[in-house]
């Protein structure tokens, strides 16, 4: 595979990261003036006569051991939620899985249309299981979500009620089969910051 160039980088800068760190530096600026920004500078660099620099990786040390690649985790933490503003509103479905470690193995996030906050956060539950089975090595997995009702009702403690709610739920419960070993947690909204993160970035950059 091809070493990237700069105006790869630029242009995956642009598309795919938040730039929160960039947004908070600048106030008034916002994510999508940055990345509109990186996408100038791309095309510039592109339109240059000569071929822009590629970016090659680092040579290794002579005495370094060679590294493995990284096993993809069998073991994931999955934390998962859901914004609506108005419910219903303008929502978004939002989660991260980790591995063991705390490592950052995927982030998710949906744009919903116009939805309740409870569609919400069953919609950030599939996206996060879905990807999840998806990998195909998960042997054990954590869910890890700030709703009472969407933990409570997955445990088969509290009952669903809604018609609307109801095909969600079984579809989370089908999905959950596919692993041998499931945890369903309830954690305090404060605990899944990360999660409550991309499924308001969903509805900020209709994702």
């Amino acid at each position: 595979m091809a070493a990237p160039t700069v105006v790869d980088i630029l242009r995956h800068l642009a598309r795919e990261e938040p730039l929160s760190a960039t947004v908070r530096a600048f106030p008034g600026l916002t994510r999508e003036e940055v990345g509109r920004l990186l996408e100038v500078a791309a095309e510039r660099l592109a339109a240059l006569p000569s071929e822009p620099a590629r970016v090659s990786p680092p040579a290794p040390k002579p005495d370094a051991a060679p590294v493995a690649p990284a096993e993809s985790p069998t073991k994931l933490r999955l934390f998962s939620d859901g914004a609506a503003r108005g419910n219903p509103g303008p929502a978004g479905a939002g989660a991260v899985l980790m591995d063991t470690e705390g490592r950052v193995v995927a982030r998710l996030g949906k744009f919903l249309g116009v939805q309740t906050n409870n569609y919400a956060e069953y919609m950030g539950l599939l996206l996060g299981l879905k990807h999840a089975r998806d990998l195909g090595v998960v042997k054990e997995l954590e869910v890890l979500a700030d709703s009472e009702l969407l933990i409570r009702q997955l445990q088969g403690r509290y009952q669903v009620k809604s018609p609307t709610l109801r095909p969600l739920y079984e579809e989370a419960s089908g999905l959950l089969k596919a692993f041998p070993r499931v945890k369903l947690t309830h954690v305090p909204r404060e605990k899944n910051k990360a999660a409550d993160e991309m499924s308001n970035r969903a509805i900020d950059e209709r994702m």
